[in-house]
């Protein structure tokens, strides 16, 4: 897994990017072929705001969160992202066991 972490109005310091690269075990711990991770955290005014797009085979998924607390913000973004890599999880999985591809379902 790539992981590119970016600061817009904010220093990247190491404890974030430890942070933030530790919760994202947690995505990788549920979907293996994750390929690339693009994070971009900000600062305006009073408002910290987080956005990752994930890069798996066959689908960009992207979710961002904001907060007053960066690492509130990384939290809330890690739950959206868990549980949007587990739908699409499931999809697959779906699709795969059903027997018929998905063209078929929409032709009857």
């Amino acid at each position: 897994m790539n992981l590119h972490l970016t600061g817009h109005h904010l220093e990247i310091t190491p404890a974030i990017r430890n942070y933030v690269s530790s919760k994202l075990q947690r995505i990788t711990h549920h979907f293996d072929h994750v390929i690339d991770v693009s994070v971009i955290l900000s600062v305006e005014k009073l408002r910290r705001k987080i956005e990752a797009s994930v890069h798996v085979r066959g689908k960009d998924i992207f979710c961002e969160s904001a907060d007053a607390d960066m690492y509130a913000a990384i939290d809330s973004l890690i739950d959206k992202l868990d549980r949007t890599i587990i739908k699409h999880k499931e999809k697959n999985l779906e699709h795969r066991h059903s027997g018929t591809p998905l063209k078929h379902h929409a032709a009857e």
